[in-house]
Order: C-alpha cells, then structure tokens, then sequence
C-alpha cells in the first residue's frame, strides 16, 4: 500500500482512493497519521539567528551588492532598467 506525504496509508487504486478521500471529506472515517514535528526546533532558532548575525557583520555595501542581484534574479531586465 502507498504511503502519502506524511506516512499515512492510501489505496492503491484510483476508485479506492476516491472512495477514501469520499469518506474523510464527509467524516465518516478519520484520516489515520502520526504528525511528527516537521522540523528541530533548535535548528529552527539557530536558523534564526544566523541570518540577523551574518547580515549585522556584513558590510553595508556587500548588503546592497546582495540586494541588487536578489532584485535582478527575481525580476529580471526590469530592475536594472530603474537604477
């Protein structure tokens, strides 16, 4: 049987499947998963601090430097064209 996302259990046929999500959706029967942290939650606060330390020790100009090529990745020929 194949597992989902986050291990739970579905059918392994389509009408099964349907019929399943059918049954969840009206309540009948419960969606069966063990919901585990997603992630460490020291690594989650370290990852916090990390970005806040690196940005405050960079230099201002570095900063802009990072900035601009953050701004031209995403938006393409168009933020180059403003400055």
């Amino acid at each position: 049987m194949p597992t989902g996302p986050k291990g739970q259990k579905r059918p392994v046929d389509v009408i099964g499947n349907a019929i399943r999500v059918a049954q969840i959706a009206t309540g009948e029967v419960e969606e069966e998963y063990e919901a585990g942290p997603e992630k460490d939650e020291a690594a989650v606060s370290l990852g916090r601090k990390g970005g806040k330390a690196r940005a405050k020790s960079m230099a201002p100009e570095r900063r802009a430097e990072i900035a601009q090529k953050a701004a031209e990745k995403r938006w393409g020929k168009r933020a180059s064209k403003q400055n």
